[in-house]
């Protein structure tokens, strides 16, 4: 072999030798290590919780068949103090129907007085 021979693959190895990385970092060295978990877990969270408000968006329409009668007459409202459950009441064909609802939140719940008679004269 030649000499030049040898300082051509001298430095072809050189060239492919393998070279161990930087050393790493002490953990102790980090400036805030638990502001950065911290910062991570909050934004978890928060993804996570706007993903999970999304739902009522995302649900398929599940109403029940329509008449075609509409009873969009104003309900009288029940208003309470603050910490109690509001309410409404309006009549549909002759039956007065209560709705307690708390704030702004989508679900009630119901009640219904059957043939009231103070409802006799409202079919709307």
């Amino acid at each position: 072999m030649t000499r030049s021979q040898n300082a051509s693959l001298t430095m072809i190895w050189t060239s492919l030798a393998w070279y161990p990385s930087p050393p790493r970092k002490d953990p102790s060295d980090m400036k805030h290590p638990k502001a950065t978990i911290a910062a991570v877990v909050a934004t978890l969270a928060l993804v996570l919780i706007g993903l999970s408000g999304c739902s009522k968006f995302t649900e398929p329409f599940k109403d029940a068949p329509r008449s075609g009668h509409d009873n969009g007459a104003p309900a009288d409202l029940i208003r309470m103090p603050d910490g109690f459950s509001n309410a409404a009441t309006k009549c549909d064909h002759g039956n007065r129907v209560y709705m307690a609802y708390h704030g702004d939140q989508a679900y009630a719940s119901i009640a219904v007085v059957p043939q009231d008679p103070t409802c006799r004269n409202t079919t709307p």
